[in-house]
């Protein structure tokens, strides 16, 4: 059970990143790209992958928040509701975003969710939502939500969105690359004098998608190292926005909602969504993008904030 949910949260992390490649794979083939490998073109290849790559991630950052609304039925906050547990919501994120410097209010959203979650999204820090599930609200107090928050509110300060788009971006780009060069390179190296050239395009095809699929996942390696470290420094920006014992209060009371009594009545997938678990060792700590509970509050713990 507990590999199936890695399986799928690795699923999960991949598929909208592969749904652009094969996407721009199939744009590539239309347009003859994969017949002028063998002519010296690969520089230009090189730059044609690496603007649908960041093309095709920086599409995705900006649609963030009207998919944020639209998948997970986001509902932004009206600032002058009458409700006054979203009131004090709303007027904490703004607090916490001037503590940030943001330029502008981000939007403050809740979703009918019983996941302990909160996540923030946005194309830049003037253009940005914080959303938390009513799981959250459900299993916390309001000092705790507060340290959830801000390092929510880090991650926006910090550039993190734009950051992540980048770096997909490059992987993409070199995925794409890559995948094509070799799979020419092997196709050529198979091929005999009596090999049509159809057959061979058709074993070229094959190769593309298959080292698309491994570099893809080496890709997915990276991604997650550079994820598991601004985590870190979310971690320290929420400490800063609230205080050091706030933001370990917070990660600590995550940690009693996934190993206490609590634990029973939200679904495993909550935590895997959240990922504060994290991967405390071997291979699929690799595929992990927030690091375990207890090395974030040891980190705060012992860094000076």
């Amino acid at each position: 059970m507990k590999l199936a949910q890695t399986g799928k949260r690795i699923f999960l992390f991949l598929a909208v990143n592969t749904l652009v490649v094969v996407t721009i794979s199939l744009v590539l083939s239309l347009f003859g790209v994969n017949s002028r490998l063998g002519s010296g073109r690969f520089e230009s290849l090189m730059v044609f992958c690496l603007v649908w790559g960041m093309g095709g991630a920086f599409v995705s950052l900006g649609l963030s928040r009207l998919m944020a609304k639209w998948f997970m039925g986001v509902q932004v906050v009206d600032p002058n509701t009458a409700d006054s547990s979203l009131q004090e919501l709303v007027q904490m994120v703004h607090r916490l975003a001037q503590r940030a410097g943001l330029p502008e209010m981000p939007e403050v959203g809740i979703y009918d969710s019983p996941e302990v979650n909160a996540f923030a999204t946005g194309p830049s820090r003037s253009r940005s939502l914080v959303a938390v599930s009513a799981g959250l609200l459900n299993s916390m107090g309001w000092r705790e939500v507060e340290g959830v928050l801000g390092h929510e509110l880090a991650h926006i300060a910090n550039g993190d969105m734009v950051t992540m788009t980048l770096i997909q971006g490059v992987i993409n780009a070199f995925v794409m690359f890559l995948a094509r060069v070799l799979a020419f390179v092997v196709s050529q190296a198979m091929r005999s004098r009596d090999d049509d050239r159809g057959g061979n395009y058709f074993v070229q095809y094959i190769l593309v998608h298959l080292f698309e699929f491994v570099f893809m996942l080496l890709g997915a390696i990276v991604v997650c190292w550079f994820s598991r470290r601004r985590e870190f420094r979310a971690d320290s920006g929420g400490a800063r926005y609230t205080s050091r014992e706030q933001m370990i209060g917070a990660l600590e009371a995550l940690g009693r909602v996934h190993e206490g009594p609590a634990r029973a009545t939200v679904p495993a997938d909550s935590f895997q969504t959240l990922k504060i678990t994290g991967q405390r060792g071997g291979l699929l700590k690799l595929f992990s993008t927030h690091p375990p509970l207890e090395e974030r509050i040891a980190r705060l713990q012992n860094a000076a904030v």
